[in-house]
């Protein structure tokens, strides 16, 4: 083991931009894995032995690895081989390859970026970790099923529809995207089970295995895991306080094939940024000029009013917008409305009818219905309301800290004391009774981690429980940094848990 001053990605805390600087760093041009400790060909060995390495702790996040030609000869073995067992190690998520830079640890390797943990019971914990549509304030369910029922046609809603959505349900989608900007056609939208599972449907009709997504440095966990999933490469593309940067695309476009791209312009998951007209625009000629894909998810987009036009506006042709409504009436609904061109949609209803068919039309009804009288608007305005409350409090109860933040929204952006990582602050919280998410679980590529928390607002029943929390996290952060033991070397260990979005 050696330590030489290359160019692995990095984070500029102050102006956010995750960019190329020198500084030391680990290079492993040394490193020996032990091949005998794995059965079985030489290229799984090598992958396997890598992955042991990582959860030791002996490669750490951003380590560059030696060169495939430089492993292969201190080995002994072909350079196919060694080509072969990073490629095993970059499907698990292990590392990641820039063209020109070279292969190095994953900043989020053996990090969980899940949404939900399968495997146990939620921990208990304050929640300022999954973001919640603010339970509290959401409509009247016994009223509008009520309503529902005295429906004469309720009763077709138990059969078998189009994959793309009955008729009606597609017009008031059509009616409910126009809110941010866009103006499809009936013909032009599809009725989805949730946002994620219109990603899904996206990412497994559109973009395909082998595909390459490029996506900010730092993304919701949501689209890194379906990929690793559906055998889709990420390409991590620099960001600043604008969100995805159009020459760090234009780029990495010119470094290597780009498939499709995916942003959250409106208010960026985890980060809180807000693109600007002109960088949309910018980032539109980007993706025009490279025949992209665009798939522009706007999970906050009416939580957080956007004032500029959705970057679909600009390239309709080529882009998948998504406009969820779980943070706005409620997750259990299970309904998304997708805009895409009429060719488009007829694609990605191959992806519905062979997911879940179609998506529930008796959800769909009862969310159309919410829509149609009048109750989606209240909801909204009530979350908006209480939202701007909870930005006010963060903005009190955390003095002298560093975040990002809209004036309306559900979570806020969290930048650490120089001695803490946002694995160590999180595993630090959860045994304080808190749940949050470090930087680590929304990193992509070679990055370093930025030393930051994502912090949702929304999950805590009421505003007392919120000032708890809060009060949790600054006690933590800031005497953390006073003796920050742990904080410098956390504990390899994926930390124990609990939900994550």
């Amino acid at each position: 083991m050696i330590v030489c001053t290359k160019e692995p990605l990095c984070v500029n805390q102050d102006s956010l931009t995750l960019c190329a600087v020198k500084q030391n760093i680990v290079c492993m041009t040394t490193w020996t894995p032990n091949l005998e400790a794995s059965k079985g060909p030489r290229y799984l060995a090598l992958a396997n032995a890598l992955e042991r390495d990582v959860a030791a702790g002996k490669l750490l996040p951003g380590t560059r690895l030696p060169p495939h030609r430089d492993l292969a000869d201190l080995l002994g073995i072909n350079v196919s081989t060694v080509t072969r067992g990073y490629r095993e190690a970059r499907r698990r998520g292990l590392i990641t390859g820039t063209v020109g830079r070279g292969t190095y640890v994953s900043s989020d390797a053996h990090i969980s970026s899940s949404l939900v943990a399968t495997d146990r019971p939620p921990s208990g914990a304050l929640e300022l970790g999954l973001v919640t549509p603010l339970y509290g304030h959401e409509p009247d369910l016994e009223a509008q099923l009520r309503g529902l029922l005295k429906d004469s046609q309720v009763q077709s809603l138990m059969h078998y529809t189009h994959p793309r959505g009955l008729p009606g349900h597609r017009a008031v989608g059509a009616d409910w995207v126009s809110r941010y900007g866009l103006s499809p056609s009936v013909d032009e939208v599809v009725v989805c089970a949730g946002a994620q599972h219109a990603l899904n449907c996206v990412l497994m009709s559109l973009v395909g295995v082998g595909g390459r997504l490029a996506v900010g440095t730092l993304t919701f966990p949501g689209i890194k895991n379906l990929a690793q999933m559906l055998g889709i490469e990420l390409v991590p593309v620099d960001i600043d306080r604008e969100g995805m940067i159009p020459e760090a695309l234009d780029r990495a476009c010119r470094r290597g094939r780009v498939d499709a791209v995916y942003v959250m312009p409106g208010c960026d998951n985890p980060t809180t940024a807000r693109m600007g007209a002109q960088r949309r625009d910018r980032l539109a000629a980007t993706i025009d000029a490279h025949k992209l894909l665009l798939i522009e998810d706007e999970a906050y987009g009416l939580i957080c009013p956007d004032p500029h036009l959705p970057i679909s506006n600009r390239v309709f042709s080529q882009s998948v917008f998504i406009a969820g409504l779980s943070k706005v009436l409620g997750p259990g609904l299970r309904t998304t409305f997708v805009a895409a061109p009429e060719t488009t949609c007829h694609r990605l209803a191959r992806g519905v009818l062979n997911t879940v068919w179609m998506a529930p039309p008796l959800s769909a009804q009862l969310a159309c219905r919410m829509i149609g009288d009048g109750t989606a608007d209240r909801v909204l305005d009530a979350k908006r309301h209480e939202s701007r409350a909870r930005i006010r409090l963060a903005r009190k109860h955390l003095p002298g800290l560093d975040f990002s933040a809209q004036d309306e929204g559900y979570f806020i952006w969290l930048r650490l004391p120089e001695l803490w990582t946002g694995q160590a602050c999180e595993a630090r919280l959860l045994e304080r009774g808190v749940s949050v998410f470090g930087a680590e679980r929304f990193a992509v590529g070679g990055a370093v981690a930025p030393k930051a928390l994502r912090v949702a607002l929304s999950g805590p029943a009421d505003r007392a429980s919120l000032k708890q929390g809060l009060d949790t996290v600054r006690d933590v952060i800031l005497s953390g940094a006073d003796s920050a033991g742990t904080a410098q070397r956390p504990k390899r260990a994926d930390i124990a848990a609990h939900k994550g979005e």
